[in-house]
């Protein structure tokens, strides 16, 4: 079983009478490895590292971080397969899905080292004669990266990539139920010549590990992607410090359905939406809204694709789906479903908790329908493979059943019609929405949700922008006047 242990400035830290945390392969249940439950101490210790080699690390030229990057690239690239077996034994992913976010980790930080060159500040016109006002894009200092469980090697990019190349350093925090693939880049940062204390990785509860981040005054911000439950706890323990925090937390992604769509793309769309990584994305298609003309037809051919879904442990075949993370994660799906038949809703297929060869935390792909926007099934995250289905008859009253939600990252309308489409795509209020096509961000584009989905953002040249801050500087330079 492997042994991981706490990785601070440049060092792997024995763990001696070291708490240890088990993780849990969720399609087995078996203990596939154990961490470190860093302390406080632990805490203070890696963001010193983080805090000292910045200040050297800031005074790198960006196109000189950005071959750093891609040393760490190489090092992903020639790992993938690792990679890729590592975070489905972990997370329980499907196979081919790990392989494209390890393929994804290694693209981010490609993207992100070619920002190298556009990091630009600006001269502004001064109101005074012989004078420039010069401003400077400069690194916040040292980032501490709390990561989620459900896509542990792309976040590693999302938090390292942007943050480096800006000149920050990082502290990385993964998830307790996911940690292993972090651990195994930490090696490859130990391999490369990266300086010491410019990554660094260490592992605990969000109680202790996540409030001693949040909470250190030598951290810059706090960039948190999970639950909007843990956001609030992070943002209030920044708060003390005045600390900066960007934050992507929960979703509840609106899909409205239009009678006018090509309804079989619509449907291979919305499945997709809803079943990639087992429902456990925060821009996953949460809750469908079918206008009523075609809603039997929808509901025949969604619930004919639900059927067809495969699931199992992903390292012994091929399938669509995984299990749940943990068993809690099941037990939150399935008191969901339960609670959508106590309001009156009707299980079209799925709905149960299940296992494979009777081990694991699966959860059945999972259709309701007769659902009504107030519903729970239709208001709380569900982050699991069950999809609720309501009607509407006109597009104002889908877009403002929509827009009647606590969450505000991704949606998407599936229309024909342009004027339609607009229409959506002025008054949907959400940080992003996806037009007849699945949900999924790219790369270059600003992943950001609104109201209690999140602050702040990631990915693109936005993204870059919140790893930095302005530094304007009033020059006079008519040395022949000053001091008359």
């Amino acid at each position: 079983m492997k042994q991981y242990e706490l990785f601070i400035n440049g060092e792997f830290i024995p763990n001696g009478s070291r708490e240890m945390i088990d993780v849990i392969n969720p399609a087995t249940e078996e203990v596939i490895s154990r961490v470190p439950k860093a302390t406080e101490e632990d805490v203070a210790a890696a963001v010193d590292a983080a805090y000292e080699a910045q200040k050297s690390w800031a005074k790198v030229p960006a196109i000189q971080r950005a071959h750093y990057l891609m040393e760490l690239v190489d090092l992903v690239k020639e790992n993938r397969e690792m990679f890729a077996r590592t975070n489905s034994e972990e997370m329980g992913k499907p196979l081919a899905q790990s392989m494209d976010e390890a393929g994804w980790l290694a693209d981010y930080i490609t993207y992100f080292a070619a920002m190298a060159r556009h990091i630009k500040g600006e001269i502004i016109p001064s109101d005074r004669p012989n004078e420039n006002i010069f401003l400077y894009k400069m690194p916040l200092g040292v980032i501490a990266g709390i990561m989620p469980w459900n896509f542990p090697l792309f976040l590693i990019g999302r938090k390292v990539a942007p943050a480096l190349i800006a000149g920050n350093t990082v502290v990385l925090k993964p998830s307790s139920d996911s940690p292993n693939g972090c651990y195994e880049f930490a090696k490859l940062v130990a391999k490369s010549s990266l300086p010491k204390g410019v990554i660094n990785v260490i592992t605990g509860s969000g109680a202790v590990v996540g409030d001693a981040l949040s909470k250190n005054p030598k951290v810059a911000m706090v960039s948190m992607t999970g639950s909007t439950a843990a956001g609030k706890k992070i943002m209030a323990t920044a708060a003390a410090n005045v600390t900066k925090v960007s934050l992507e937390l929960g979703g509840k992604a609106p899909v409205i359905v239009m009678r006018d769509c090509d309804l079989d793309a619509t449907i291979e769309h919305v499945y997709n939406s809803r079943i990639i990584n087992t429902g456990q994305a925060c821009n996953c298609a949460e809750r469908i809204y079918v206008q009523e003309d075609i809603y039997d037809a929808f509901v025949e051919k969604i619930v004919a694709r639900f059927k067809g879904t495969t699931y199992g442990n992903s390292l012994e075949g091929t399938f669509d789906m995984g299990p749940m993370v943990n068993k809690a994660q099941q037990e939150h799906v399935d008191e969901l479903v339960k609670s959508a038949v106590e309001e009156g809703a009707t299980i079209a297929c799925g709905g149960h908790k299940t296992t494979v060869g009777g081990k694991g935390y699966f959860y059945e792909p999972t259709v309701i329908t007769g659902c009504k926007h107030g519903m729970r099934i239709m208001k709380e995250e569900i982050f699991g493979p069950v999809l609720p289905i309501t009607t509407f008859k006109t597009l104002d009253e889908a877009i403002e059943m929509a827009n009647d939600c606590e969450f505000g990252l991704t949606s998407s309308i599936y229309s024909q019609d342009w004027d339609t489409i607009m229409r959506a795509l002025n008054e949907i209020h959400f940080g992003e929405t996806y037009v007849n096509r699945e949900h999924f961000e790219a790369f270059q584009g600003f992943h950001q949700g609104v109201r209690q989905s999140g602050l702040g953002g990631d990915d693109g040249e936005h993204g870059l922008e919140e790893f930095l801050e302005t530094h304007i500087c009033y020059v006079d330079y008519d040395l022949k006047t000053q001091g008359k």
